[in-house]
């Protein structure tokens, strides 16, 4: 026998003597009682360690995640809630000199490989969000994929730096080890073909792209080659600006700079800007100094159509203030938000204009101030912060996203505002922004945000983009004192709150498919046929769709399992390119390229989305569907829904989110095509 024979048969009995351990261990922490726990979890965490520095360590510990959490490893701790778990922090985690916290984020990026690999069925996330929340953790630390441990690392955690990366070439290998950057790179994309308002975690996953790239003791093989165009479009889309060459550097060779060059670096950076929605802080350097050299080059740097042109000039000491005050590198994002809010024309409503003159001089209050800079940093000042969201929020209404906050109602609020009542958006940001307070009515009484007592979000919410940061915690407090109000009434109480809160155009006509007392179903024939009279334009006289109104869906995940309650927006009801009837529909929730189960998968590009929306077939969509608004003064044609429409739709409702909210005879009266499957 070899030498090495001997240390691989050495290591290996290692092994199985501390896996033996970490189950034993592991077996005394779910026979403790709960109060107990914490005085058990020390021998788990301390076995896990020494099991993770070992050659396969990661790959047992991952066998034996379920029950390790089973037995209560996460109890207490935010790591017991994965749906709610943000890639970013990670990296703070994993580079802890506390070996428990590395310890606790190695088991559950494991327990998340287990789920998507298929290994684990968790009750509170999917394989597809597993799997996507990984690809999200690699892309933000590549480095502990790819790279030795730095001074700093080996300082502070010592042999505790190796775990992390002994874990990350587990994942790698997990997901498929020549696909990781290639399925990032791809990622990328599918969110950015959402357009949405923060884009500072996909800039941070380029970022790592591009030091991955640039690091010759880094292999990537034949990975990674569709970055270019990412990494261009933030470090180098001009010629003048190709080799990234510093802010500083490149102002000075804009002044030596002749009109044809300057209209060919601004012809360019608006061809990178339109064909990733980011923002390069070359181009925000770009357009601050072409303010003075004619309204020709600014339109060429905006990327601006005939429609956009006309507001810029007739609106062009405005546009001069927006971009002196909003636009710097540090907030270059700014550029895009005004190029589009020019192109939607918004300008021409005689409120807009004054609102924004109003924003641009707007006094902050303290707390607005503090809040803006423990969010953002001091990068620019918080009036520039804010007045970047507000631009943005114009050119994206459907860019808006909730965080990981229970919020979605004031997402959607903040969404529909900027989409259908701009300077009622900008009356709420600056009520919230400069005087701590909003006051809205309901049914008459008015309802002030600083005197309701609590919100949905039990937090603060701080991953918001600037607007959603100031103006969404008066809202939510708001929303939550409107249902308050509502105590007593049958029913649900969107019926009455979500008129009040969203606006005038939210349909007075209600109708849900579920009893709020028991949760079960009830009338869903009913409630099928009216929104197919109210919506669909094959029913309703083809009435598009006028106002955007407010709708309540039941989320699935990838296996159909009921997940919660959700508010979203109905935009609009039309033909796609292959002439199926669709549903387009805006949803806050960062990222609405989703799969609920049963075939049913929300599309956000390639049937005819426009930048922000989700879409789904009309049945697919209606079986998700459990509250909607509608005008009661229009009604469609409610008897003309064929019988087999409606069944194909309730069999995908009793094959999902309805399984278990049937009652026996209804389900035997009318089970729905293929009900025996899925569940």
């Amino acid at each position: 026998m070899s030498i090495e024979d001997g240390q691989h048969d050495n290591q290996d009995s290692k092994l199985e003597m501390l896996l033996s351990k970490l189950d034993e261990a592991t077996e005394i922490l779910a026979q403790a009682r709960d109060f107990a726990k914490p005085l058990k979890v020390r021998r788990v965490l301390d076995t896990a360690r020494r099991v993770l520095m070992q050659d396969g360590g990661a790959a047992a510990l991952q066998e034996r995640v379920e029950p390790l959490e089973t037995a209560g490893i996460f109890q207490g701790s935010d790591w017991a809630f994965p749906q709610i778990l943000i890639p970013s922090l990670t990296t703070h985690s994993l580079k802890s000199a506390d070996a428990d916290t590395v310890v606790l984020e190695a088991l559950s990026e494991l327990r998340m490989l287990a789920v998507a690999n298929g290994d684990y069925r968790h009750p509170l996330i999917s394989a597809e969000q597993a799997h996507h929340y990984l690809t999200q953790v690699l892309a933000i630390n590549l480095e502990l994929l790819f790279m030795a441990p730095s001074e700093a690392e080996r300082e502070t955690q010592g042999r505790l730096a190796q775990v992390p990366r002994a874990l990350f070439k587990h994942l790698a290998e997990g997901i498929g080890y020549e696909h990781v950057i290639d399925r990032l790179i791809d990622e990328i994309w599918r969110i950015l073909q959402q357009r949405p308002i923060q884009v500072e975690p996909v800039k941070q996953m380029i970022t790592q792209i591009a030091i991955c790239r640039a690091n010759p003791d880094m292999d990537l093989g034949a990975s990674g080659q569709g970055a270019d165009r990412l990494i261009s479009s933030l470090y180098g889309a001009t010629q003048a600006s190709r080799e990234d060459p510093g802010v500083d550097v490149y102002r000075e060779r804009l002044e030596s700079m002749d009109t044809g060059a300057l209209q060919y670096e601004a012809t360019g950076f608006a061809r990178a800007m339109h064909d990733t929605g980011l923002v390069s802080p070359y181009h925000a350097v770009l357009l601050r100094y072409l303010l003075d050299h004619g309204d020709h080059l600014l339109s060429e740097a905006l990327g601006l159509s005939s429609t956009g042109r006309d507001c810029l000039l007739c609106y062009r000491q405005l546009a001069q203030a927006l971009i002196e005050e909003a636009v710097h590198p540090a907030s270059a994002q700014a550029v895009y938000g005004l190029a589009l809010m020019l192109e939607r024309g918004i300008l021409y409503q005689p409120p807009v204009a004054p609102a924004l003159w109003r924003q641009v001089a707007l006094p902050l209050s303290e707390w607005s101030e503090l809040r803006l800079r423990l969010a953002y940093g001091d990068a620019v000042s918080p009036r520039s912060r804010l007045l970047e969201g507000v631009l943005c929020m114009l050119g994206l209404p459907l860019g808006v996203g909730q965080g990981n906050n229970p919020t979605c109602q004031s997402a959607r609020a903040l969404s529909m505002w900027a989409y259908n009542d701009p300077d009622y958006l900008l009356q709420m940001v600056a009520w919230a922004a400069r005087d701590d307070e909003i006051i809205m009515h309901f049914e008459g009484m008015p309802l002030s945000s600083m005197a309701s007592l609590s919100g949905v979000s039990k937090e603060l919410p701080m991953d918001l983009d600037p607007v959603s940061l100031l103006v969404v915690p008066h809202l939510d407090r708001i929303y939550a004192e409107m249902g308050r109000r509502c105590i007593g009434r049958e029913g649900d109480p969107h019926r009455w709150v979500n008129p009040e809160f969203h606006g005038w155009w939210s349909g007075r006509g209600f109708r849900i498919n579920v009893d709020v007392a028991t949760g079960q179903l009830e009338s869903l024939d009913d409630f099928l046929r009216h929104f197919y009279a109210s919506y669909h334009p094959f029913y309703n006289g083809n009435q598009p769709l006028i106002h955007p109104q407010p709708a309540g869906i039941a989320v699935t995940d990838s296996a159909a399992r009921f997940i919660g309650w959700h508010a979203i927006t109905l935009l609009r009801v039309t033909l796609d390119p292959s002439d199926e009837m669709r549903v387009y529909f805006y949803n806050p929730n960062n990222d609405s390229g989703q799969d609920w189960g049963d075939g049913v998968k929300v599309s956000t590009a390639g049937n005819g989305e426009r930048f922000g929306e989700a879409s789904l077939p009309f049945e697919q969509f209606a079986s998700r569907l459990y509250i909607f608004h509608h005008d009661p003064l229009e009604s469609g044609e409610l008897a003309n829904v064929t019988q087999e429409e409606l069944d194909r739709v309730i069999g995908y409702v009793h094959r999902s989110w309805g399984a278990d909210r049937v009652p026996p005879t209804d389900l035997q009266a009318n089970p729905g095509p293929g009900n025996d499957t899925q569940r």
